[in-house]
């Protein structure tokens, strides 16, 4: 059931990539994105974009997990507890955005924790995409791309999504 997905002293401890995914998509079933989509398709999205920016395997693990405590897919008991490296779960807390929390405290979180960023980075990507975006009445529209150039830009992210 456990894998040697990561290089770490005991990486047989640790859940392999296919276990985090088929857990994430499980842990998100029945939950659509702001376009109706199924959420699984943005996790997907946000691992594969982490894959094609060189990301490490650790960081993918972060990409399909990013959004599980913040949505309560998953919970931070649940997080303290996995079969998953330190690492990937200071990711994942990063990338938690806290209820009132102020997008500078988030940033500055993201930015203080090793591997996030990359992670950050192909989610705005995803949500930013203009096929998923020109799908949503323009109102809304407006108030995310506003949003995420604001995130990318306190992110120092320069380069286009």
């Amino acid at each position: 059931m456990t894998g040697t997905p990561y290089s770490t002293p005991h990486p047989a401890l640790y859940l392999t990539l296919a276990e985090i995914e088929a857990l994430a998509v499980a842990a998100h079933a029945g939950q659509t994105d702001k376009a109706g989509r199924p959420y699984a398709e943005h996790l997907r999205a946000v691992a594969e974009g982490v894959r094609a920016r060189g990301g490490s395997e650790g960081q993918i693990a972060a990409g399909w997990l990013h959004d599980s405590v913040e949505d309560d897919a998953l919970s931070e008991e649940w997080l303290s507890a996995a079969a998953l490296p330190a690492e990937v779960k200071d990711m994942v807390r990063a990338l938690t955005k806290r209820p009132g929390e102020p997008v500078e405290d988030y940033t500055r979180r993201i930015l203080a924790t090793p591997g996030a960023l990359l992670v950050k980075e192909a989610d705005l990507a995803h949500n930013a995409d203009p096929a998923r975006l020109a799908v949503l009445d323009p109102a809304t529209r407006d108030r995310l791309t506003a949003k995420y150039a604001r995130v990318r830009a306190l992110l120092g992210l320069t380069r286009p999504a």
